[in-house]
């Protein structure tokens, strides 16, 4: 079968360039060849195999089924030849390997140093960050195009192994001059009175925040303003807009400042988890178990602290 027999690095790498740039021309660059050779390279795959890996629109060009399941098996197979390389570097006694790290957007308020605490005792190992929102790095998932991942709650439509490696509470913030700043024991009926700004459908922050006001009648149907960043979200608290219900570990420096508060509202903060996930079937490379290590056991020393937190009744959102 040609599939088996004669499919090449070389096609698999332009099939990758097209579906991440969604051009030939701008995919072409990015694998060192003209445009007329990823052309050449698509087309042979598909005349031989006889399919459409990709449909062709004045949007650019969209991956098929057919050459979703083709992306997804060229990250495989990179995933593949860096565990040979990172065994090879071991049997040369040089650089003990690369991780390449999903962070949920959520997180890069402490991953950067979680990263630099773990290179300052593992100088053999580079680690390489991306930094997607959850829909973001559930693809990423599925196309091999990172390591370990660092998120909330794992993904049910991928087939993955996880672990927990610390609590990741959620809160509500305003702004220090808002009517319910000072108030204690804010009833969840009073609270969802106010202008929530939320993030994306499908967030893992949002689902919380769902599952929190779905008891009061008619809230779920207009919950809140959308907002596509934490930032946003923090920056549009403190101009006055409205509430935001948001990692605790995103506001360290606002609440310090006395830009933002928590406010002392029933239920909350509400605990979820951290998770370090990595894809079922991944071998775990020697770098990869180092990093795994640190992060179950320091982990969590790189979270933002707030003690009052912890003294509160809290409920889990998933």
């Amino acid at each position: 079968m040609y599939l088996m027999r004669n499919l090449t690095i070389r096609q698999l790498r332009s099939i990758q360039a097209i579906d991440k740039a969604k051009k030939i021309s701008i995919a072409s660059r990015n694998v060192g060849l003209t445009a007329p050779a990823v052309t050449l390279q698509l087309k042979q795959v598909e005349n031989a195999n006889d399919i459409l890996l990709f449909e062709r629109s004045y949007e650019g060009m969209r991956t098929t089924v057919a050459g979703k399941a083709y992306v997804e098996a060229a990250g495989a197979i990179d995933g593949i030849l860096r565990q040979l390389e990172d065994k090879i570097d071991a049997i040369k006694g040089g650089k003990a390997g690369r991780i390449r790290l999903g962070i949920v957007s959520t997180a890069k308020y402490f991953a950067p140093y979680l990263v630099t605490g773990f290179a300052k005792t593992h100088r053999d190992v580079e680690v390489l960050m991306r930094v997607g929102n959850r829909e973001q790095l559930i693809d990423m998932l599925l196309s091999h195009e990172a390591d370990i991942f660092i998120m909330g709650r794992p993904p049910k439509s991928v087939d993955v192994n996880s672990f927990i490696f610390g609590d990741h509470p959620l809160v509500v913030v305003a702004s220090p001059d808002h009517v319910l700043a000072n108030k204690h024991e804010i009833s969840k009926e009073r609270i969802s009175q106010e202008t929530f700004l939320i993030r994306e459908k499908g967030s893992g922050t949002r689902i919380s925040l769902e599952i929190y006001l779905g008891e009061i009648p008619g809230k779920l149907d207009a919950l809140g303003i959308e907002m596509d960043s934490n930032e946003t979200i923090k920056q549009s608290v403190m101009a006055g807009m409205g509430i935001g219900f948001i990692s605790a570990h995103t506001i360290a420096q606002e609440i310090s400042s006395g830009r933002l508060v928590i406010l002392d509202v029933e239920g909350m903060p509400i605990k979820r988890q951290w998770f370090c996930v990595t894809r079922s079937g991944r071998i775990t490379s020697p770098a990869m178990a180092s990093f795994q290590e640190y992060l179950l056991t320091r982990g969590k020393t790189y979270f933002p602290h707030f003690p009052a937190l912890y003294t509160t009744n809290s409920s889990g959102a998933d």
